[in-house]
């Protein structure tokens, strides 16, 4: 069946993610908070933008969202002009921003007495995932509400799974990012140790690669990181806001998380050399930093 949707967010992700759903022939209108990239997209892809997200939700039976953080999710849903005005009775409203779990079962909640359905679904896979409709989705919510929304997801995702109620997508997405900041900083030092061993670190993780400490992240980013470019892929300011998140729920729900936390003071540091629009890799800098002041 094809669909009359919205998409809220125009961004790195929410763009490519938004044109798949009209490739895939749903009748889509965009909102975007520079309208200047709404009118981008309408001329790639087809379809119309909206001056404000109610707007844009009016008729709906989906609505997507992929914006910055909980405040900008409040601001595209609960505000004066926010989706949540408008959205018709039994719609669904998709956010795939990666959030607190706190404000998604907060707006579930608020979605549910007015009679349409609110769903987290965080994706992973980075910019690269949602260019190439290749994106992993963490979901929470009502079943029947997911399992409505699961064909549209499919047109941008090779991954996608229910893990329990309200919240559950965004705990998952924690999960996720606590596995990746541990996996980054220990490809660092190891990248670090091989160049203090005089060993070429090059040919060390061609090696190591086949076997038990290959990782995505040694994969896709030893490379660059042994070439210094850090210009490209996730954000180290994007992180460290969803470290936040994780150390917040960590603190309610008691779990112990002592190398998440150093890692993110280890990105407070990047971020004090100028780095917060550096790919997460760069915390190789500094470790290369001491290196030399220790030298």
């Amino acid at each position: 069946m094809k669909h009359k949707v919205s998409f809220l967010g125009l961004g790195v992700m929410g763009y490519p993610m938004a044109g798949y759903l009209a490739k895939a022939g749903h009748d889509v209108t965009v909102f975007n908070r520079t309208a200047a990239k709404a009118g981008q997209w309408v001329a790639e892809y087809g379809g119309r933008s909206a001056p404000t997200p109610a707007a844009a939700a009016d008729g709906c039976d989906f609505v997507f969202c992929c914006v910055g953080n909980d405040d900008d999710l409040r601001a595209v849903t609960t505000a004066a002009e926010g989706a949540f005005a408008t959205m018709a009775p039994n719609a669904v409203f998709v956010d795939h921003t990666t959030t607190s779990a706190t404000i998604a079962r907060e707006l579930h909640a608020v979605a549910a007495e007015h009679g349409f359905a609110f769903v987290d679904a965080p994706v992973s896979g980075g910019q690269a995932g949602a260019e190439n409709g290749q994106l992993t989705v963490m979901i929470g919510g009502d079943a029947e509400a997911v399992g409505r929304a699961a064909p549209l997801i499919d047109c941008y995702a090779r991954m996608q799974a229910r893990l329990g109620g309200s919240g559950s997508g965004q705990l998952a997405k924690m999960v996720n990012q606590i596995c990746i900041a541990g996996t980054v900083q220990g490809l660092s030092e190891a990248l670090h140790f091989a160049t203090r061993a005089g060993l070429d670190a090059a040919a060390v993780v061609d090696v190591i690669s086949k076997g038990a400490a290959q990782s995505w992240q040694m994969d896709n980013r030893a490379a660059t990181m042994l070439a210094g470019t850090f210009d490209y892929g996730f954000a180290v300011d994007w992180m460290r806001k969803d470290l936040g998140y994780v150390l917040a729920e960590a603190r309610e729900n008691g779990a112990h998380l002592p190398v998440t936390a150093l890692v993110d003071q280890f990105y407070s540091e990047v971020q004090a050399l100028g780095g917060g629009r550096w790919d997460t890799s760069s915390l190789l800098v500094p470790l290369e930093r001491m290196r030399r002041r220790n030298d």
